[in-house]
């Protein structure tokens, strides 16, 4: 009986039989293609990469992509590693351009406005112009010069942030929508919208004007552009 139990045993004794492989490994040219389309596009996480894979004529599992992906030190899941809302602006300071009217006393209690554009990457201060009597001709013709100059430049703003302020009229907007800048206002009584021309106006009075008498238009243009 010990005999015929050994002889049964060995009769189906798969052991010393070739293993099956399971699933095929994916094909080189299809792992390459996953890389390049991953760091082409880098908002991309896997479940779109599958889905561009397919349209191509490649089906692959999602596991399979997350594993190329995750061996190759390639996030799976971009979206889960986002930019902050504290860091989101930073990010997009390249394209925004703040306006402001920025008032000035002199020293014979004479108010005088200056029209200024901060710039938020670069800290940047355009002096559009400085008159006792800011009408809404002379500031079209002010914006409009300074948005040529703008729209010269390889990294021309594409948003500019103004307040609801009445001397701003449509043709001032105008003058910066034929640049291809798009106007955004913000909302009413809510400085901390356009917190960063907030910033610079304040550090402008606080670091030159509070320490200089101003004498009159001529001067206060000086004084704004040194």
């Amino acid at each position: 009986m010990a005999w015929h139990r050994k002889l049964v045993a060995r009769r189906w004794d798969y052991s010393r039989q070739r293993r099956s492989p399971g699933r095929p490994p994916t094909q080189a040219a299809v792992k390459n293609l996953v890389l390049r389309l991953a760091h082409e596009n880098s908002r991309w996480g896997h479940r779109r990469i599958q889905g561009e894979l397919t349209q191509l004529g490649h089906p692959i599992a999602a596991s399979t992509l997350w594993q190329i992906l995750h061996t190759a030190g390639i996030d799976p899941a971009p979206r889960h590693t986002a930019p902050t809302w504290h860091e989101f602006p930073s990010t997009q300071t390249t394209g925004l351009i703040a306006c402001d009217y920025l008032h000035i006393d002199t020293i014979n209690l004479h108010r005088l406005y200056a029209l200024v554009f901060p710039e938020h990457r670069t800290r940047r201060l355009h002096i559009a112009g400085v008159t006792a009597h800011p009408t809404a001709a002379r500031a079209t013709q002010q914006a409009r010069n300074l948005a040529t100059d703008l729209g010269t430049r390889m990294d021309s703003p594409r948003f500019l942030i103004r307040d609801r302020d009445s001397k701003y009229t449509d043709a001032i907007d105008a003058s910066f929508q034929a640049e291809d800048i798009k106007i955004i206002k913000t909302p009413v009584r809510a400085p901390k919208a356009n917190a960063h021309r907030e910033r610079v106006v304040s550090t402008l009075r606080r670091e030159v004007l509070d320490h200089i008498l101003i004498l009159g238009e001529a001067h206060a243009r000086q004084v704004l552009t040194t």
